[in-house]
């Protein structure tokens, strides 16, 4: 399996939250709604969640292993480095 295609949509008017992104899978098999954060200890990438009854997030997908979280996560904040021309806190440490 690899990544195809990222698409990054930058948010500027939030100290965390970074933006947002989409990733294919093999051409055939999108992901929408990640989350670029900027957290305590470097940039993470959120996976797509909503709400429960009892208030609490549940991812809707997610990375089975470390390997596929850290090939999504150098994927999709490299793309956001490359589309906003600035590297984001603690990158370097964080990968």
């Amino acid at each position: 399996m690899r990544i195809t295609e990222v698409k990054v949509f930058p948010v500027s008017d939030n100290d965390k939250l970074k933006g947002y992104a989409t990733i294919v899978f093999d051409d055939c098999f999108v992901v929408r709604d990640l989350k670029i954060i900027q957290g305590t200890n470097g940039p993470f990438v959120a996976m797509p969640s909503k709400k429960t009854k009892d208030g609490t997030y549940r991812d809707t997908a997610h990375p089975l292993n470390n390997e596929t979280r850290r090939m999504i996560e150098d994927a999709v904040i490299g793309e956001y480095e490359r589309a906003t021309g600035s590297g984001l806190d603690g990158v370097a440490a964080a990968r």
